[in-house]
């Protein structure tokens, strides 16, 4: 009995066996008890280096949105998604953004995969009569984990001013397809969005996407690639419409995969089994063209879409080097970039208010036309 009562225990919070129990056997108070034993700084944040030893083996599994930290609802969550993902309760962003109304679940492929479809946010009372821009977030976790949800967080405070719209792109994960599937689906949301524009009294040209971790990959794809045919694919009905973006916001997203290891990190991006080699499906040493074509360095030229790059200078999950090189080839392309290091911060958990001040000064630039300047000075990970 005491074993049993270790496993359910751990359970709780790592998911290592919470698969094989029903959710009720979980008690949320146990849960409780590790949150607070563990967030020893009380911030409401547990990063890798607050876990146990023995538990951070699961941190990445746990982490759904990738931001490098785990939030009290991700460290509960773990219990109810054994639940099937259509019988989770979604966030209510009106309660806490009451101009925000949210219309879930909308396919934008053609087809009933649930990964298919995207979350669409809109003011209820807009500021202006013309049409919005609109702000997309891209969710994380190493292109096998994650949901679409996440992202109502993220773009809801835009949308709430009423100068915004806002969406949340679902896309289908490495354990079901491997790549281009990732990229198709996300061109097949933006075209999308453009195509049914006018019914949302939206802007198709002023489009805004944001992404982390995995996410941050695919929106640097997204701003590099909008001529490359290749990559477009033949998703939806909207084949006419093009995938090109207004402008990216990339927080630690992987830019050059074969380079992943030239700095120490907390795991080998060549193995077999690294998300890196689950995306492409093969070990990444093995097929080493596949691999750069999965890269967005490999496509940056002239012509792309603005970038606002944000990395910590301590991320152990994917290098800030990652960003260094992708900022490089931008500016060499003459590419706007804005790179900001985030001093301090590991794969996320930025604290700074400071960080999006600077992300709501770039939205306005090149959104809203603002004669703004957006620094590129390092921030402080604790104001």
């Amino acid at each position: 009995m005491r074993h049993v009562g270790r496993l359910i225990l751990v359970a709780a919070v790592i998911g290592a066996v919470a698969a094989a129990l029903p959710a009720e056997q979980v008690p949320d108070d146990r849960a409780d008890r590790l949150w607070r034993r563990w967030d020893r700084n009380r911030d409401g944040r547990l990063t890798r280096e607050e876990l146990p030893e023995g538990v951070r083996r699961n941190f990445d599994r746990v982490d759904r949105d990738g931001d490098g930290a785990i939030s009290r609802e991700e460290h509960r969550a773990v219990a109810a998604r054994r639940r099937p993902q259509a019988d989770r309760r979604p966030p209510d962003v009106s309660r806490q953004w009451p101009n925000v109304e949210a219309t879930r679940d909308v396919p934008y492929a053609g087809t009933d995969n649930p990964r298919q479809c995207l979350d669409l946010y809109l003011p209820k009372e807009r500021k202006g009569n013309g049409p919005l821009p609109l702000v997309v977030f891209i969710h994380g976790g190493a292109w096998r984990a994650g949901d679409k949800r996440r992202g109502a967080g993220m773009v809801a405070p835009y949308v709430d001013t009423g100068r915004f719209a806002g969406a949340s792109i679902g896309y289908r994960l490495s354990g079901e397809v491997v790549w281009p599937a990732q990229i198709h689906d996300c061109k097949a949301a933006v075209r999308w969005i453009k195509a049914h524009a006018g019914k949302y009294n939206l802007d198709p040209d002023r489009i805004a996407v944001w992404g982390s971790s995995a996410g941050g990959h695919l929106v640097a794809m997204l701003g590099a690639t909008a001529d490359v045919p290749d990559l477009e694919g033949n998703l939806g009905s909207h084949t006419d419409q093009t995938s090109r973006v207004a402008c990216v916001v990339d927080w630690f997203g992987p830019s050059e995969l074969l380079r992943m290891n030239d700095e120490p990190g907390g795991m080998d991006h060549l193995a077999a089994g690294s998300p890196e080699s689950q995306l492409i499906g093969c070990p990444i040493t093995e097929n080493e063209d596949k691999a750069r074509a999965v890269s967005p360095v490999t496509y940056v030229s002239k012509g792309d879409s603005p970038h606002l790059i944000m990395h910590g200078d301590k991320d152990r999950t994917v290098p800030h080097d990652q960003s260094v090189r992708l900022a490089a080839a931008l500016e060499k392309a003459g590419v706007p970039c804005t790179f900001v290091t985030i001093k301090g911060a590991g794969h996320g958990g930025f604290r700074n208010p400071e960080v999006h001040k600077r992300i709501r000064l770039f939205l306005e630039k090149y959104l809203l036309g603002a004669d703004v300047t957006v620094s590129a000075e390092a921030i402080e990970n604790t104001p």
